[in-house]
């Protein structure tokens, strides 16, 4: 497995030699990808269920960054879960890097319903993030990086350590989902099947009403804070 993922690393670092963060390159743009972060402000981002930016979050060395809200204790979000607002995803693919601190905790929600009174994930599905060596939340699989949260686990081996970067890709066309963890497929499954409602069934979100209603058929892209500092940049997205 660390072959493959070093070929994986490998193959995607020659594909961008050269690109700057946050741009995108003329292939890219034929292909449709747009920019969700353009690397210097929060255009087109806000909490989920607010108006605004939580106090919480900071642009640095080209990087969206959460880090520990003020009164709160590691582990502790203050409430700046955040949502990229202008447009509603249905079938897409997704790239994003992250890179975690240590005992780090976040996560890349797809098909976010926003509900006043509800959080983030109460109907969204959820890509794990994770400082896997340190964190608190590291003792289940399906909990590790890159894992459909306490659903379906990825490997931990095509994951980066502590203070580097990985490159997360989640790929959704009519309900069929691929997910990819620097360069290496980590998970597929697919939404409204009888073994999705299996998945939920056996998870924490089993009596969650978002997810019993129904996890929606189009949403928007989210970002948790989970109350530790976690990086994200290199954010862009194609209609399918």
């Amino acid at each position: 497995m660390k072959k493959l993922v070093t070929l994986g690393l490998l193959i995607m670092t020659l594909s961008t030699c050269g690109q700057r963060n946050n741009t995108l390159s003329v292939t890219e743009e034929k292909q449709g990808w747009i920019l969700l972060f353009n690397g210097k402000d929060f255009k087109g981002w806000r909490q989920c269920n607010g108006t605004e930016m939580p106090a919480n979050w900071e642009i640095e060395d080209e990087s969206m960054k959460v880090f520990l809200g003020s009164g709160k204790a590691p582990g502790e979000g203050a409430g700046g879960d955040i949502l990229f607002f202008k447009k509603k995803y249905k079938d897409f693919e997704l790239m994003i890097d992250w890179k975690a601190s240590k005992s780090a905790n976040s996560g890349i929600f797809y098909y976010v319903r926003e509900t006043p009174g509800n959080a983030i994930y109460h109907a969204a599905p959820e890509i794990q993030v994770l400082d896997n060596k340190d964190a608190h939340d590291n003792k289940v699989s399906s909990h590790l990086a890159g894992s459909l949260y306490d659903m379906l686990p990825a490997d931990p081996e095509t994951v980066n350590p502590v203070g580097q970067w990985n490159t997360c890709s989640i790929k959704v066309n009519q309900g069929n989902v691929q997910v990819s963890m620097n360069g290496i497929q980590v998970l597929s499954y697919s939404h409204w099947t009888p073994e999705w409602d299996a998945l939920v069934q056996n998870s924490k979100f089993k009596d969650f009403k978002g997810f019993v209603e129904g996890v929606s058929r189009e949403g928007y892209i989210g970002l948790q804070d989970h109350g530790y500092p976690v990086w994200f940049r290199n954010i862009k997205i194609r209609e399918l």
